[in-house]
């Protein structure tokens, strides 16, 4: 079952109207979009992955010809759009957490709670996580689950995944699982000793890093006068990416040194400005009823008025 994170906070910020055109670009189990389709706006959705484009088909058929579903990822946003002769919208939302249908479904291979196989292919396309952890040389390995998953062990998992690799290539979750419970000891915090690693390569076979950084620019870049961008990310990689953007646009970077030449320099009028409270966490109800939400953390920004100058990354 799908539980929609921060609803009553993302509809808060979000404000969508009747009559509004709306992007909702990560459509999922269509939690997010059912409540702005309640506004009686128009909305867009994207998804990346063809089964949540599949179960959005009666979501449709019950909107009034209001909700369109786009297959694709949320980076080309602006290319999904285009055929639709849309370039500006009222408001965009993005969840950048991994569906829960994704994660409790087996076959898929995102979670190492079941025996599937090792794939996390949000598109079901490219390669695999079996293709990366089988194929990549030691030192590379290393360095995915340092980068995206914050492994301080980075180095020892590598190790003895390519020691395993050469017995018996990885096939599925636990099997690899197995392996990296085998290189460190159980976590003080109780999370299991392979969440790190998971995490860092579903990051990497979704490229979801450089996916984020395209959608904000893109987002951005659609938003009508008035508009807003509503973001809800999962983990510190997310939502550093997603702060830093969201400062710059609306002109809140710190001055430089008096003793910098820049700082003679006029500084631009923001397009954006920060909407509501800087950062929206989950309160305690929600977090002890779902404790997916209990990462999650929400950031809005909004277009300014149209005398501002035309956004650009």
């Amino acid at each position: 079952m799908h539980i929609p994170v921060l609803l009553d906070e993302v509809m808060t910020a979000l404000a969508p109207r009747a009559g509004g055109v709306y992007l909702d670009g990560t459509f999922g189990g269509g939690g997010y979009a059912r409540r702005i389709l309640a506004s009686g706006c128009k909305l867009f959705a994207i998804d990346r992955d063809p089964a949540a484009i599949a179960r959005g088909a009666e979501l449709v058929a019950q909107s009034g010809g209001r909700l369109t579903l786009l297959h694709g990822s949320f980076g080309r946003m602006v290319e999904l759009l285009a055929p639709c002769g849309i370039t500006q919208l009222d408001g965009i939302v993005l969840d950048l957490g991994v569906s829960s249908f994704q994660i409790d479904d087996p076959a898929r291979g995102f979670s190492f709670r079941f025996d599937g196989p090792l794939d996390m292919r949000m598109s079901l396309s490219g390669p695999t996580a079996a293709d990366l952890v089988n194929q990549l040389p030691e030192a590379e390995i290393a360095d995915i689950l340092y980068q995206y998953g914050e492994e301080r062990a980075s180095r020892r998992i590598a190790k003895a995944i390519v020691a395993k690799r050469a017995e018996t290539p990885f096939t599925t979750t636990l099997e690899l699982a197995r392996t990296i419970r085998g290189v460190l000891p159980p976590d003080k915090s109780g999370n299991d000793p392979a969440t790190r690693s998971f995490q860092a390569l579903r990051i990497k076979v979704n490229d979801e890093m450089g996916e984020i950084e395209r959608v904000l620019n893109a987002a951005a870049g659609l938003l009508a006068p008035g508009g807003r961008l509503v973001v809800v990310s999962f983990h510190s990689l997310e939502d550093r990416i997603v702060k830093q953007f969201m400062i710059k646009a609306a002109g809140r970077e710190p001055a430089p040194s008096r003793h910098d030449p820049g700082g003679l320099l006029v500084r631009a009028t923001p397009a954006f400005h920060l909407s509501g409270q800087k950062l929206v966490r989950p309160g305690a109800a929600e977090s002890s009823a779902n404790p997916r939400a209990r990462s999650a953390r929400l950031r809005a920004m909004e277009r300014a008025s149209p005398e501002h100058e035309e956004w650009s990354a």
